[in-house]
């Protein structure tokens, strides 16, 4: 266990941030949801129960975001909103700006949680820039909280040593064939909460790598069936018993819903144990220093 302690029998289970902040455990993810879809999921997630939604400038469909969040009625208080700012908007200056557009976008005054999106360590001291921006912000009230996303060990420390506020939020990889212990063990000496992205192993079946997907795997097969749950519902309570932050994502209200509902079946010790050495060691994402300005430079638009 190297992750946060959780409640899991709590109506709502919540992460109470390094700040004191409290975020939902289980959040909607909207990576690869299509701008035209996304309204729809997002109201319809709230109106079943969540809380906590997910998204990036470089999604692409973070107005639609916030069309969803106002057509479903929820108080806007009552939701955790969280983005992140792309590389292209990296340097303080630019940062401050990346904040405004996502802000605008989303139609709200503050941001509950702001990462930088990728570490691009080709030109670190973007980041550094980008970060001491998000730091600002958080003083004035403009964020909730900050943090980070696909930031390896090494690269943290370097982080942690030119800036002066501990992230809250390290979002990375993290599913039953790529955990990335040693990226949560780093993130827990720091007191910060692991978020997986990929959760339930899509990127392991994206690509079309039919034969190594998490979601037909025997074991998670066999886990499930002893449960009465699918696949998916298994590795998301896996997630979460070890303390993890998870962000499925769907745009189907039955899977939206399934997603919802992985509080009330505890899996073992010795299951979570069968789940845990699956891990074959390979990345399903990019590498995070292979995200450079010159591979992944886009311009995010103006609000």
């Amino acid at each position: 266990m190297v992750g946060m302690t959780i409640d899991l029998t709590a109506p709502n289970p919540s992460f109470t941030l390094n700040n004191g902040v409290t975020m939902p455990a289980l959040g909607l993810g909207v990576f690869q949801t299509p701008p035209e879809e996304t309204s729809a999921a997002v109201a319809e997630a709230l109106r079943i129960g969540y809380r906590h939604i997910d998204t990036a400038a470089s999604y692409g469909n973070e107005r639609e975001v916030g069309e969803g969040l106002r057509a479903s009625g929820v108080d806007r208080s009552e939701v955790f909103l969280e983005t992140k700012l792309w590389i292209t908007d990296y340097g303080y200056d630019q940062a401050l700006h990346g904040f405004e557009k996502s802000a605008a976008k989303l139609g709200v005054d503050q941001i509950d949680l702001l990462l930088l999106h990728q570490p691009l360590t080709s030109e670190f001291e973007k980041t550094i820039g980008a970060y001491k921006a998000l730091e600002t912000l958080l003083a004035d009230g403009r964020v909730r909280a900050i943090g980070i996303s696909n930031v390896m060990p090494d690269v943290l420390e370097r982080l942690l040593e030119a800036t002066g506020v501990t992230p809250a939020v390290n979002q990375v990889e993290s599913h039953p064939y790529f955990a990335q212990r040693d990226v949560q063990e780093a993130n827990a000496r720091h007191g910060i909460l692991t978020q997986a992205w990929s959760p339930i192993g899509g990127i392991t079946h994206y690509r079309g790598d039919v034969e190594r997907s998490t979601l037909t795997d025997p074991v998670i097969g066999e886990i499930a069936a002893a449960h009465g749950l699918t696949p998916a519902q298994v590795m998301l309570r896996w997630g979460l018993q070890q303390g993890r932050s998870v962000i499925p994502k769907s745009v189907r209200p039955e899977r939206i819903a399934e997603s919802l509902d992985v509080f009330r079946v505890a899996l073992s010790d010795e299951e979570v144990a069968r789940i845990d050495a699956l891990e074959t060691g390979e990345r399903g994402g990019p590498d995070p220093d292979a995200i450079t300005l010159e591979t992944f430079g886009r311009e995010i638009p103006e609000a």
